[in-house]
């Protein structure tokens, strides 16, 4: 009988709306920009703070995770997160800050296919990535790493990134 009636709570909640962001892994904060976001959308932000930093305890503190977070007219929220962004994996992998100024012309980083591969298999985990081969994941990986200047070579030192256009 108890679990009919937590059922039947559940089903009595509507979907109010959904936030999307990039949140850091374990630093959510009631500070501004995430408290105000929040706050004027009826959402406990002290609990989603503990709840987020709790689930994201695990990670690297301060990666940028992809957050949807949907809220209930009972101001009850579920949230779900993602793996950070191509672009941070990148610059991780190639040790850079930030991308190109021009992408198409200055090269701040190389990085090899092994490299791509390792951050395709990560990716390969992700709920979003779950039907796409790895193959197609690479190709993407090196899509992104041509568009923040960064050249991929294979073992060889050959340049991969004209192969793959």
């Amino acid at each position: 009988l108890k679990e009919f009636c937590e059922s039947y709570v559940k089903m009595a909640r509507v979907l109010a709306g959904t936030v999307k962001g990039y949140i850091p892994a374990g630093m959510a904060k009631p500070a501004p920009p995430l408290g105000p976001i929040l706050g004027q959308r009826g959402i406990n932000i002290v609990q989603f703070c503990k709840d987020f930093n709790d689930k994201t305890a695990h990670i690297k503190p301060g990666v940028p995770l992809p957050t949807r977070i949907k809220y209930y007219n009972d101001r009850s929220f579920e949230f779900t997160t993602t793996a950070p962004p191509n672009s941070y994996f990148l610059k991780a992998a190639a040790g850079i800050e930030k991308g190109s100024d021009d992408p198409g012309n200055k090269i701040v980083a190389t990085l090899t296919l092994k490299q791509i591969y390792e951050i395709a298999v990560v990716k390969s985990k992700d709920i979003n990535m779950r039907n796409v081969p790895l193959e197609s994941i690479c190709r993407m990986l090196v899509g992104s790493a041509r568009s923040i200047g960064i050249k991929v070579i294979d073992g060889n030192n050959k340049k991969l990134n004209d192969n793959f256009s």
